[in-house]
């Protein structure tokens, strides 16, 4: 029949192609799935004995220690405090991107596929081993995740590419399984298990003062809705370090070493500590890298050791003019000598706001020097002191371009209103901060008016932040705010605009208001 002549062409190469998409998909969720169990097993492995051998902690600590100042930098102003959280998700996107293209690799050439994720695992292995305070021990992680992708690809191989669709969502769910199954184990042994240390901080009583804090006075809080308070709660300080695994410290085995240009080291462990007399002082932080109107500051009541005091027993060579500080995971930090020893209230704090100090704040001993920058002086899991000097040793964020020791520059902030406001009587208020050299004054401007002084806190030293408040008759309209603070020497705060490399930022804090 003449119809016979309209049949359709043979569509076997469509649907061969069809298949070879499917094919290469399978091999790639594979992949995918493979290495999705594989972090999460390293990850279990390493919570159940050193929570910084993750091989995506351990890899992500790496690129922080290697990335050059000028990005780092920037993704931090791009992205604030979620930098870490950021950097370990996108490190584990291209972790999984990789497994998957591997899994891909496998199906054909299941050779260079194995060395390809045995070589991913060796850079975490190699990136774990090399941290500070790590061994080859923390390698371990990293090869048991090399081994659950090995399996998985290579069952995968032998049988699962071939079975029945339910088959394959069997395994691809198992995998999924494995992985939940091995966050949650790494959570329980976070908080209850074998890497638990909270409970060992909550079960510690700290003393009672020696010398306790001078009471700043009746009115160190203003009562305005938005304001900062004068101490910040330990939930609320602002956190800013390298570490992207918290490090845990067990305080059973914790010691503090002084040593380096001394007449005999020493070596105090916790409850040495506790054993001394005790003092307690408000003092406010500030990281260096906070921008002008940043929140990368904050004040709070610290209960610990006079340095000092402490340093003094070692028998300090005079020519030593550089304290270095080392954390447990190896971070550094570079103090003047002179100022541990001029009267200010430097100390090795053990307790934060009436507690003792927080895991993410120091857990169990930390470094606090006011007047100076925390990259410089607030060591934060405390291990090392060492007196040499800065000719001999540039510590962590020196190495990386940052200035070496600065006093804090003179800041203020307003805290409310932010953006908007109705007409009448407006509380503006905000902090401001010289540590050290305390605040005199305040000023605020409206739009382009003179300066009129502001009402100020009560403090007790010249080491903490203070609050402060003007009433604003404001009209209707979009207004400028601009803040100026003076120091308790009678300078008074540059205009002049500075971003925070190499040693703090500088500029006046303004905010527009419109007022309705």
């Amino acid at each position: 029949m003449t119809g016979d002549s309209h049949e359709p062409e043979p569509q076997a190469p469509v649907e061969a192609a069809g298949g070879e998409k499917r094919a290469r998909n399978s091999w790639a969720a594979a992949g995918f799935f493979a290495t999705l169990a594989a972090l999460a097993v390293g990850h279990l492995a390493a919570a159940l004995a050193a929570p910084r051998s993750s091989p995506l902690s351990a890899l992500a600590d790496t690129v922080i220690a290697v990335v050059p100042l000028a990005v780092s930098h920037w993704f931090i102003e791009l992205v604030g405090t979620a930098d870490k959280p950021l950097l370990t998700i996108g490190l584990a996107a291209g972790v999984l991107a990789a497994g998957a293209g591997l899994g891909v690799l496998w199906r054909t050439r299941p050779l260079p596929a194995a060395i390809g994720v045995l070589a991913l695992a060796g850079v975490g292995g190699a990136a774990a081993v090399t941290r500070p305070g790590l061994g080859a021990s923390a390698a371990v992680p990293a090869v048991l995740a090399a081994i659950v992708v090995l399996a998985a690809l290579a069952w995968w191989a032998r049988r699962g590419h071939a079975a029945t669709v339910k088959g394959r969502r069997g395994f691809f769910g198992a995998l999924a399984g494995v992985a939940a199954a091995s966050v949650a184990a790494s959570w329980w042994a976070g908080r209850v298990g074998p890497a638990a240390i909270e409970a060992d901080r909550e079960a510690v009583t700290l003393p009672e003062p020696d010398v306790p804090a001078v009471e700043p006075g009746p009115v160190a809080d203003f009562d305005v809705d938005h304001l900062t308070p004068y101490r910040v709660p330990n939930g609320d300080f602002y956190r800013i370090d390298t570490a992207i695994t918290v490090p845990r410290v067990d305080v059973d085995t914790w010691s503090l070493r002084v040593h380096g240009m001394v007449d005999r080291e020493m070596t105090y462990t916790f409850d040495d500590l506790l054993g001394r007399e005790l003092i307690e002082r408000d003092i406010t932080l500030a990281c260096v890298s906070n921008p002008v109107g940043g929140d990368l500051v904050g004040n709070a009541r610290w209960l610990g050791v006079a340095l000092a005091d402490l340093l003094a027993e070692a028998g300090p060579d005079p020519a030593a003019d550089q304290l270095v500080s080392r954390s447990t995971d190896g971070w550094t930090a570079g103090s003047p000598t002179e100022l541990v020893f001029d009267g200010r209230d430097a100390m090795i704090a053990v307790g934060m706001n009436g507690e003792a100090l927080p895991v993410l704040h120091g857990w169990p001993a930390r470094l606090v020097i006011p007047g100076l920058y925390g990259y410089v002086s607030a060591t934060k899991w405390l291990t090392e002191l060492e007196l040499t000097t800065f000719d001999a040793y540039d510590a962590y964020w020196i190495t990386r371009g940052w200035s070496t020791p600065r006093p804090i520059k003179t800041q203020s902030r307003i805290d409310t209103p932010r953006s908007r406001a109705d007409a009448g009587t407006v509380t503006v208020a905000g902090v401001a901060w010289a540590q050290h050299r305390g605040i005199a004054a305040v000023d605020l401007r409206i739009d382009n008016g003179e300066w009129q002084p502001c009402a100020l806190s009560d403090v007790a030293t010249g080491d903490t932040w203070r609050q402060w408040r003007f009433e604003w008759d404001a009209s209707s309209g979009e207004h400028t705010l601009t803040v100026r603070a003076t120091d308790g020497e009678g300078n008074p705060q540059t205009s002049a605009v500075q971003g925070v490399i190499p040693d703090g930022a500088t500029g006046l804090h303004s905010v527009t208001v419109t007022v309705s």
